[in-house]
């Protein structure tokens, strides 16, 4: 099927606006526009280094002529390595954003932050590069992402991801590395509501938390109190599982409850596991500004999840991230934006049955041009 003229107002648009890192007025024999979409096709179908961007493209030919102009043929490997080496990572995810997951309006999304390191780019003797990224599972998109130094460093770099994002009426979820009050006030800043993991690098906070509802447990506060949600028993591979949320909105007993900009309310979330004869019990507790019922805290807390499972684990395993060599200048950065609204890209494509995994979608979009070209324009 060919690609329609209604189609590609959403590429130009989209593209238009990436800054050409290379020398103009220079015998530019590529498009830089025709490179990008032929990396995120590429991407799409599998594809993970330069040399298939190039194979990819040779092979598919015919078709690409149908909407890029192409004045040269198909880029080889290095034009591919130089420019993705090159182009900003921020504005290329900035410019694609719109155009392929979405307008990202905020608004009753949950936006789930969380780091992840790209293996793959250590160097002998240098350190790998870790990104922190937002994530809405509801859409299958990547707000947006930052650099750090390392998982350490999340702390300064969840600010600065925060600052990039429009985030009024959402909700934002964080692992306890992001329990800060900083960035709780720097949420509250955006019109945001939190919900933060607490351990004990807030050893007060916690303390204090954990003593509360084991006060509950004990019967020496009112449990009027609280607000309380069970779960069904799960049963899957032998193991069974039981989960219990605890909400409380009285907080005047916290010592430091006024540094948390709009904190209103403290959550307990338990969760007992049976595996042959050993029963184990994990307690967390987090801190929000929500004003929330015990069975909104649990879908929340465990929304937030969604960020290891469905982007993280999805980018190493059917993208194979980790496993990724690009490591100069900007290129392992660029790939990974591609990667990210690839997912995105593929989740919510339709092929027409009723559960197809991503993995089967990608080889789909690697033999089925047809296929390939709803993922990209489909909107």
């Amino acid at each position: 099927m060919e690609i329609g003229e209604a189609d590609m107002p959403w590429i130009m648009d989209a593209l238009s606006e990436m800054d050409d890192p290379r020398r103009q007025g220079y015998n530019l024999r590529h498009k830089l526009m025709d490179v990008l979409v032929i990396g995120l096709c590429t991407v799409v179908s599998g594809g993970d280094s330069f040399n298939e961007m190039e194979d990819f493209g040779k092979g598919r030919a015919a078709w690409f002529r149908e909407f890029l102009e192409l004045p040269n043929g198909i880029p080889d490997a290095d034009t591919f390595r130089r420019i993705f080496e090159r182009i900003c990572p921020s504005r290329l995810m900035e410019c694609l954003q719109g155009w392929l997951s979405g307008d990202g309006v905020a608004g009753g999304r949950e936006v789930n932050i969380d780091g992840k390191t790209l293996r793959g780019t250590a160097t002998e003797g240098g350190k790998a590069i870790h990104m922190v990224s937002a994530w809405v599972n509801s859409g299958n998109m990547t707000l947006g992402q930052v650099e750090t130094d390392g998982h350490s460093n999340e702390i300064t770099a969840i600010p600065r991801l925060l600052d990039m994002l429009n985030m009024e009426g959402d909700t934002v979820t964080i692992d306890a590395m992001g329990c800060q009050t900083e960035i709780a006030a720097r949420i509250r800043a955006k019109k945001a509501d939190y919900v933060l993991a607490v351990k004990e690098n807030q050893p007060t906070l916690y303390d204090e938390i954990r003593d509360y509802f084991l006060h509950l447990d004990e019967g020496r506060r009112p449990r009027l109190a609280e607000d309380v949600w069970e779960g069904e028993l799960e049963k899957d591979h032998g193991r069974i599982e039981r989960r219990r949320v605890r909400t409380v909105c009285d907080i005047g007993f916290l010592s430091g409850g006024g540094k948390w900009k709009g904190l209103r309310t403290i959550i307990e979330y338990r969760c007992e596991r049976t595996v042959g004869e050993v029963t184990t019990t994990n307690c967390r507790y987090y801190v929000s500004s929500l004003d929330c019922a015990a069975e909104d805290a649990a879908r929340i807390i465990r929304g937030h999840w969604s960020i290891e499972n469905n982007l993280h684990w999805a980018l190493d395993v059917n993208f194979g991230e980790d496993a990724c060599r690009a490591r100069k200048d900007n290129s392992p950065r660029n790939l990974t934006v591609l990667r990210k609204l690839s997912l995105g890209l593929l989740r919510t494509a339709d092929v027409g049955r009723k559960r197809v995994s991503l993995r089967r979608k990608i080889r789909i979009a690697c033999f089925d041009t047809d296929f390939l070209r709803r993922v990209i324009f489909g909107r």
